[in-house]
């Protein structure tokens, strides 16, 4: 039986490959950094992180997540914290339409 987290994670796994993007899933098996995001992407040379959370869960990070969630802002990725696909999928949507205006503006 796949949790609700687990759907969540299918989902966007699902719409990864749809959508071309490099990703990673890693382990956590104990060992290495707490808190890595479910999905480590790099999508049109973005760095991206990606949480997930069933949905009604979103605010449930932990301490160590919110870390690494911010650790990758401040170094110029992108991160997030989904409870769906479509919401993913609409992000990812907004990120590109915000690199097309940055290129445009150059």
């Amino acid at each position: 039986m796949n949790t609700p987290e687990g759907k969540v994670k299918s989902d966007v796994k699902k719409l990864l490959h749809e959508r071309g993007i490099w990703f990673y899933m890693p382990v956590q098996t104990g060992y290495g950094v707490g808190g890595i995001p479910d999905f480590i992407c790099c999508w049109k040379g973005l760095f991206i992180g990606i949480e997930c959370k069933a949905p009604g869960r979103e605010s449930t990070t932990t301490p160590a997540q919110r870390r690494c969630l911010t650790e990758v802002r401040e170094h110029g990725g992108r991160a997030v914290v989904v409870s769906s696909a479509v919401a993913l999928g609409l992000w990812l949507d907004l990120i590109k339409s915000m690199e097309t205006e940055d290129a445009g503006s150059s």
